[in-house]
């Protein structure tokens, strides 16, 4: 278990009464029950900020895009498969004389 720091948290007196009422239901101490509370909002805000700045990062990267294309123009020809095809000629050069030759 790692280091714990005191905190003092003042809740409503309805709270305390229905926190507790829960704890001994669960057989767990109130604090527990904050601590794991605490733990999985924690979490939840961190999903959320990390889902936010992955939302902010599509945003610029369409920005971009957007820009890009107005500068440039849209690329009509599928790079991957032109750096294939020239790879595969490539080879056919090598390969013929080879062939030829018996």
């Amino acid at each position: 278990m790692s280091t714990l720091d005191r905190m003092q948290v003042l809740i409503e007196h309805d709270q305390h009464e229905k926190l507790a009422e829960m704890a001994l239901r669960k057989g767990r101490s109130a604090c527990d029950l904050v601590r794991e509370w605490v733990r999985k909002g924690i979490a939840e805000e961190d999903r959320e900020a990390r889902k936010e700045r992955i939302r902010a990062a599509m945003k610029r990267l369409d920005r971009f895009r957007a820009e890009f294309v107005a500068q440039h123009g849209v690329l009509n020809m599928d790079p991957i498969e032109e750096v294939r095809r020239e790879s595969e000629e490539e080879i056919d050069r090598m390969i013929e004389p080879l062939i030829r030759g018996k």
